[in-house]
């Protein structure tokens, strides 16, 4: 029995290294998970550091269809970041790939290694504008239509890139 599809939506970030070279080569490697097909990339996006130091960000959002099961998506995310070099000193570090699950079709996930929706995705301008680009209509399980949020994120700088 083959396990049923499951539109997902990934974040993707860095600012550390060639940023928005690391960002386009994270798309590749989305679109060759197994069981996986990506659907559609945003813009890559330029923003400044939230709650955190060094560089600007590079942004972008990817939708995949995937079998893949949550924990296992993740634990595919995980190994792309090392790959890239990866490393987690301390919490919000500089980065050289930061690989989110947003989205995990229509669920809620709560567990000590993932949270979906991911708990600032209506709080951070780098995930939820490339996210509308995407999806303009897209809602959030549990929360409402996304756009909703747009407002609330108007302030944090961000430029299409």
């Amino acid at each position: 029995m083959t396990a049923a599809q499951v539109i997902a939506y990934i974040g993707i970030g860095s600012n550390l290294g060639d940023a928005r070279s690391n960002a386009q080569q994270a798309i590749l490697q989305l679109a060759q998970l197994p069981d996986t097909r990506l659907t559609a990339q945003s813009s890559l996006f330029r923003t400044a550091p939230i709650d955190a130091d060094g560089d600007d960000y590079i942004n972008a959002v990817a939708r995949i269809e995937t079998q893949l099961p949550a924990q296992q998506l993740l634990q595919a995310l995980q190994a792309i970041e090392r790959a890239f070099g990866r490393e987690r000193p301390y919490a919000n570090a500089p980065r050289t790939l930061d690989l989110d699950i947003l989205l995990y079709g229509q669920q809620k996930i709560i567990s000590d290694a993932l949270i979906v929706p991911h708990p600032r995705l209506t709080q951070r301008a780098f995930a939820l504008i490339p996210l509308l680009q995407i999806d303009p209509l897209i809602a959030i399980p549990g929360l409402g239509p996304a756009h909703g949020f747009a407002p609330g994120v108007a302030g944090q700088a961000i430029c299409k890139i």
